[in-house]
């Protein structure tokens, strides 16, 4: 009986010092385009970076790069993959190959060998969507904008199938290039990826 309740006595101690340890911190890797990389505004308030602000126990990477493709995207990812080593991975790519007008087999070929990276690398995938006007005709921006979906339910990954669908279509969101959101934008753009995003920072 004494074993037994010296038992119990050391389980519970064993619980309360594992509700007392903070909460394990992830390591986040956004590797995007322009559209995460704070185009056109200081640094401080890109979605990135407010991200980073509301989540200080994460540790958030900012490898995005105005005017990144796929193609360019898939050739540096293996390096920051091995550099960072990341616990999760967004990835934010293909809006610069559709603006292009890039063959769509070569966007997704692309998407898919950094998803396959980024697994290798035992990352959990965040694919942040993207949708395009439509001017290479309806065919070709419906066709493009169903890449996302497809590569997660494939990979089963989780995607947001287009993160700025809470800023489309009102022009007083958007830098005066039309294609950019603004600083008052950014808190949207945060908070479409934050809920498909917190559910991989669990260890």
């Amino acid at each position: 009986m004494f074993v037994i309740q010296r038992l119990r006595v050391l389980l519970s101690s064993a619980a309360l010092l594992l509700l007392a340890l903070p909460a394990q911190s992830a390591t986040v890797l956004v590797f995007g385009d322009s559209l995460s990389a704070a185009y056109g505004l200081r640094q401080e308030e890109g979605w990135v970076h407010l991200l980073q602000q509301e989540l200080p126990q994460h540790r958030f990477i900012n490898a995005s790069i105005s005017g990144e493709t796929t193609g360019n995207g898939l050739a540096r990812l293996p390096e920051a993959l091995a550099l960072h080593k990341p616990d999760v991975l967004v990835l934010e790519l293909g809006a610069n190959d559709g603006l292009r007008g890039f063959p769509l087999h070569t966007v997704e070929k692309n998407l898919q060998a950094m998803i396959e990276h980024g697994l290798a690398a035992n990352c959990r995938i965040l694919l942040l969507g993207i949708r395009i006007p439509p001017n290479y005709g309806p065919r070709y921006t419906e066709q493009f904008a169903a890449i996302y979906t497809k590569l997660a339910e494939r990979n089963r990954i989780a995607v947001v199938p287009f993160f700025l669908h809470a800023i489309a279509g009102d022009s007083v969101h958007f830098q005066s290039d039309t294609i950019h959101p603004t600083a008052a934008a950014q808190p949207q753009i945060l908070a479409t990826v934050r809920p498909a995003l917190e559910p991989l920072l669990e260890p």
